[in-house]
């Protein structure tokens, strides 16, 4: 089989034309994969078509050009309103779902989908829009593995590509945890430039040095994660009493600069309610016991 056949064979239709959805399609392109594309306002597909993107006249038109269906809409609404009515095309395809929702929308769609004899997967694109189609860029997709196989080369075009199970909500829910877990990082990242700042360093000097700390950081996670699954909590890496003592000073050394204590007043909020149900001693992964039966427990 040649190239352009295989890649034929693969075609790949875009439903959804905003900022994710225009970048998605380009990177199938870049890939030189045959792409159809459509979009409720016809003009956001002009870019792309000038870019030799097939352009669907309708939705229904757009499935039944490929056997790989991807959208990426506002909401699982959208979707539902879209695709309802031309369900029966999706008959033997399989719909990729990268619309941000709820791991019970995406159980939802995936019965649906089912009912209409149409694989599903369930999907998330979690680096923004800037790194779609690079090796870098995560894409988390759950749902029919039977699916994923089939179609995980042009899904590769997007970037690293993982399949999580089979469950289709696992999708959301990773996407979601994933979001929770830049956050924190980027919090307690603006919280250091501004305690840095405070004492006239450049941010960009500091987000260097950052940057060189982070793999520390990022083996700590791997080695928690295993303490957590364990249940064990050494303290190698010090007590929660230790790290609680250590969030004072930090708290009282932003309060001498004049900046906001929101980040580790949070924080030294956690330790200390972890060492008041016991684990004063235990190692600081044991927070998660904290988290994990919430406040009214505590």
């Amino acid at each position: 089989m040649s190239k352009n056949e295989n890649h034929e064979r693969s075609a790949v239709s875009v439903i959804g034309l905003g900022q994710m959805g225009a970048r998605l399609a380009q990177a199938f392109l870049a890939a030189g994969y045959t792409t159809t594309v459509w979009n409720r306002s016809a003009a956001k597909a002009d870019a792309l078509v000038a870019q030799g993107a097939v352009r669907a006249a309708t939705a229904e038109a757009a499935v039944a050009a490929s056997p790989l269906v991807v959208v990426c809409l506002p909401d699982y609404t959208t979707v539902d309103d879209l695709l309802g009515p031309v369900a029966e095309s999706l008959r033997g395809r399989v719909l990729v779902n990268l619309t941000s929702g709820t791991p019970e929308e995406a159980a939802r769609t995936a019965d649906w989908a089912a009912g209409h004899g149409a694989g599903y997967l369930d999907g998330a694109a979690m680096s923004g829009t800037r790194l779609v189609g690079r090796p870098e860029a995560l894409f988390v997709f759950s749902g029919s593995p039977e699916a994923f196989a089939t179609h995980q080369a042009v899904l590769a075009s997007l970037g690293n590509s993982v399949h999580l199970g089979a469950d289709p909500a696992l999708a959301p829910v990773y996407d979601t945890a994933l979001f929770g877990l830049a956050w924190g990082a980027l919090a307690g990242f603006y919280h250091a430039v501004a305690l840095v700042g405070a004492s006239g360093v450049d941010p960009t000097v500091f987000a260097t040095v950052a940057a060189g700390h982070m793999p520390f950081v990022t083996s700590l996670m791997t080695d928690h994660a295993r303490q957590i699954q364990d249940g064990r909590f050494p303290n190698d890496d010090g007590t929660v009493e230790v790290h609680a003592a250590a969030m004072e000073h930090l708290v009282h050394t932003s309060r001498a600069q004049g900046i906001g204590t929101d980040v580790p007043d949070l924080i030294e909020t956690l330790l200390k309610r972890t060492a008041a149900i016991g684990h004063g001693v235990s190692g600081i992964a044991s927070v998660v016991e904290t988290i994990t039966k919430g406040e009214r427990n505590v």
